[in-house]
């Protein structure tokens, strides 16, 4: 989960000031609402290899196809917006990096995909190794808030505004919040290769979205609040930024560069899952069998191969554009990436619903996708919608290698 958009969202959020607190606040309550809905479902369908599964069985093949194929799609912009954001944070020790932003990208999306070609199990060490040296800059914020809070020089914080919350700017900060917090549904996509499923899934989905959700709460809000909304919105590297102002320059750039690390953490279970969700439908009939090849270890490296090539294509188009910043950029992959993503919570709460499993957190859920689709804009849950049934050849050909 942790990626690269918290360590870049205090920026993005800093118009929202307050409203996007309770962005966060919200965010973390649906985030927990759809992973006791998953856990739930997990339960339910031990021995099923991916959400798509769960929402077949309820609502049928064709049905199961797209919510898959959208989650699917929707991190394909995640994985190439990681790789660039790694290439980026690491250019402050290598700064010919930035001269060639295209082929930096390239690379360490092809160092994270010989990683996941080599197996799971390698690949699963490597995400307990960045996930490790990720969670310094967070602390170390942490540990930076309650050194000023004990300090008698408190900075100013930010006060609240005298027109009070604003519903529409809370839901299009909890939008952008929730692009951060999308990563913990992908464990559902290796049920069948987890040990004891009943068990250890819906502890990792609850317990995980938990853990990385306070932590997200803590050091965005004292970013927010703290530094000036007028610098933060500035900000290129709002972590980075924040500790310089407390440390200086050297722990700045330490800290840039261990984010840049979470780039690349994130980028790896994002490859891991994306290689391994297409094979696992592909198994069910639900994809064309040429994605369930595996090598002799069990490696989809079709799937893996297929994943990393449509990320480099859209690394390339992004890269030779001239008509956006990098910054809104971001914002527009974010937003596209989350708006696509909630078909899937929304289909699994529903599906949660049709079962008659965690019926209110179910409720939650669907309450919680149609208020995050409505401040990701029409334009934007449009296109994701778009994008979703541009899987259907795909489906097609299944169903005709079925028959």
């Amino acid at each position: 989960m942790i990626g690269s958009g918290v360590f870049m969202l205090p920026a993005s959020l800093a118009p929202f000031g307050w409203n996007a607190i309770a962005g966060w606040v919200i965010s973390i309550g649906g985030a927990l609402a759809i992973a006791l809905c998953m856990a739930a479902l997990a339960r339910r369908f031990p021995d099923v290899g991916s959400p798509a599964d769960y929402i077949g069985a309820a609502f049928g093949a064709t049905a199961g196809f797209l919510i898959g194929w959208s989650f699917l799609a929707a991190n394909w912009p995640s994985i190439a917006a990681l790789a660039a954001a790694a290439a980026s944070y690491f250019s402050v020790f290598a700064p010919g990096l930035t001269a060639h932003p295209t082929l930096a990208s390239l690379a360490f999306l092809a160092a994270v995909t010989l990683v996941n070609l080599v197996g799971l199990r390698t690949a699963s060490y490597f995400q307990v190794a960045t996930t490790a040296l990720k969670l310094t800059p967070l602390i170390l914020v942490i540990l930076l808030v309650a050194r000023l809070a004990g300090s008698d020089s408190v900075p100013v914080i930010l006060p609240l505004p005298a027109e009070g919350l604003s519903l529409s700017a809370m839901a299009q900060a909890g939008a952008i919040t929730m692009f951060a917090l999308i990563g913990f549904e992908t464990l559902t996509g290796l049920t069948d290769r987890i040990r004891n499923p009943e068990r250890n899934v819906p502890r990792a989905l609850f317990g995980g979205t938990l853990f990385v959700g306070i932590l997200y709460l803590i050091v965005c809000s004292a970013i927010l609040l703290l530094m000036p909304p007028a610098e933060l919105a500035a900000s290129h590297a709002p972590f980075a930024d924040f500790v310089q102002w407390q440390l200086g320059d050297l722990p700045a750039r330490v800290v840039a560069v261990l984010a840049g690390v979470s780039a690349v953490g994130a980028m790896n279970g994002f490859v891991m899952f994306c290689g391994e969700l297409p094979a696992a439908m592909a198994r069910r009939g639900m994809f064309p069998r040429w994605f369930a090849h595996a090598n002799r270890v069990g490696t989809p490296v079709r799937s893996i191969l297929f994943t990393s090539l449509i990320a480099a294509v859209l690394i390339l188009s992004s890269t030779s554009s001239t008509s956006s910043t990098l910054g809104g950029l971001f914002s527009a992959m974010a937003l596209l990436t989350t708006s696509t993503a909630v078909w899937l919570y929304l289909a699994c709460a529903l599906t949660a619903l049709h079962f008659r499993i965690a019926i209110p957190a179910a409720l939650l859920s669907v309450a919680f996708s149609i208020w995050i689709l409505v401040g990701s804009g029409v334009g934007t849950s449009l296109l994701s919608i778009v994008l979703m049934l541009a899987g259907l050849p795909l489906f097609w050909k299944a169903r005709a290698e079925a028959r």
